[in-house]
Formats: C-alpha cells, structure tokens, sequence
C-alpha cells in the first residue's frame, strides 16, 4: 500500500503522505519515500510550485517511537547507525533544495519530526486548530535532522530556545505572529489556502522564481551546515543515554521524569 501520493495539476503539484493511523508518524520508511518524492522534482521544470501535505486530522506527529528498524539498528554496526539517523536530515535537506517553491499545508498536530519536515519547506500555512511542538528535549533528546538553524531563521534565537528548549506548544495564531507560519486558514482549507500560494508562484517566470529561492537560500542558510552538521550524532549520543531513557518511560508512563543530579 502506498503511503505517498503525487497529483499534477498544471504547474502545480500536491505531495501527500498519510500512514493510515492518525498520528500519521514518520517511519523511515515513510522518509525515505518522501526523499524520493522530493527529488522527482529536482529536473522537472515544468512544476513551479509544490505543496506537501499530511492527514485531514493531523500533519504528524514526530517520528515513529515504534518503528521497528530502530529495534534492529541496535546491533547494526556505528557506521549504519550514522547513516540510519541522518535519514530525517537527508530527507528535510531534499525538501528545501527544491528550486521550486514549497508550501506545507498543516492541519491539526504537528510534532518533532513533523516540525522538522515542515520548516525544511518554504512556507506553512496552518488550520486555526493546529499546533506545532517540539518535544525532543522533554524526551532526552537534542533537535535534529538540519532544522535548529532553519528554526532560528524563522523566529530568531530567543523565540527558538522557547520552541526548541522548552518546549512551548505554539498555536496557530502565535506561530504566524512569531513567524513560524505564514498563513492561518480555517480548519481543513489549508490545502485550498496553498492552492492559492502555489497558483500564484505557478504564474511567475519559473527561472526568475527559481534563482530568487536560491539567493534567499543562500544567504539565510550560510552557516546553516556548520551549525547542524553533527546533530544526528548528538540525537545517537542522546538515544543512548540514561536521560532520554528516564524521559521516554515518565512519558509513557504519565509521571514526571526523576533525573540524577551529577
């Protein structure tokens, strides 16, 4: 069954994802189709705007905690552990060197991983009902796959360690205040709202479109690889550690987390 669907309509394109479960959880099986959904479009000049999308009830929830290949990696070797965990990094970093423009459509939750994807896009329109949130560090972990820098680009540094740090479940209407989106649409338009967007950037000179992407992209991602390069190795480091195991099981278990003190 394919969990990834592709509809072409004139100069636009629609990319949706959907697992079947409501979470709509990122397998890395589901980020590896949405790597080579992504770069399909890498030659195609015919397509000047893209929108991706996840579930009617919710964008995604994060990565998929029960995904059984994280069960196998742990006796896979350090070099396949490494490239395993930069699957989310390969996956976003397809996403924002598209030449055309990206466009997420977010109903309902958005989390982790789901944030990640979405902020490697151009732009985000979300329902009134959404929310974005980043619970990694709750859970132990770092925030990975290429999207801190991208993050801080969209909301500057304070309001990012807001997000990242702590944690902060942003709604809609502050996520387009803060910047973390750019259009509120009411709840399941928002596939029409970006229809809009996309439609628009679809009458524009393609290749004029395109260089402006890379000239913006170049200068707010300068450094963006310098700052991120290690993450998924911070994200392994963390996974390994007693802290995140203590933050998983309190999750699970609905209690807060008992830490040792050093």
């Amino acid at each position: 069954m394919s969990i990834i669907n592709i509809q072409r309509s004139n100069r636009t394109a629609i990319v949706t994802f959907d697992r079947g479960m409501a979470a709509n959880p990122l397998s890395y099986r589901l980020m590896r189709e949405l790597t080579d959904a992504a770069r399909q479009f890498e030659n195609d000049h015919h397509v000047s705007a893209i929108i991706l999308t996840g579930r009617s009830d919710n964008f995604s929830m994060g990565f998929d905690l029960k995904d059984p290949e994280t069960a196998a990696l742990k006796s896979a070797s350090l070099a396949e552990q490494r490239h395993a965990l930069a699957t989310g990094k390969r996956m976003c970093q397809a996403w924002e060197d598209l030449p055309q423009l990206t466009i997420s459509a977010i109903e309902g939750w958005c989390i982790g991983g789901g944030v990640a994807l979405s902020v490697a896009t151009d732009l985000r329109v979300v329902s009134t009902t959404s929310s974005l949130y980043v619970p990694e560090v709750e859970r132990g972990f770092n925030m990975s796959w290429g999207s801190v820098p991208r993050i801080v680009n969209l909301v500057g540094p304070a309001r990012a360690k807001r997000i990242i740090m702590l944690a902060e479940k942003i709604h809609a209407e502050r996520a387009v205040n803060w910047g973390l989106a750019d259009e509120i649409a009411g709840p399941g338009t928002t596939l029409a709202t970006a229809s809009v967007l996309a439609e628009r950037a679809a009458a524009m000179p393609p290749a004029a479109l395109h260089m402006c992407k890379e000239d913006i992209n170049a200068y707010a991602n300068a450094l963006a690889g310098v700052s991120s390069h290690g993450d998924y190795d911070g994200f392994g480091l963390a996974q390994a550690s007693g802290e995140s195991e203590e933050a998983i099981n309190a999750f699970l278990e609905k209690r807060p987390p008992r830490f040792q003190k050093d």
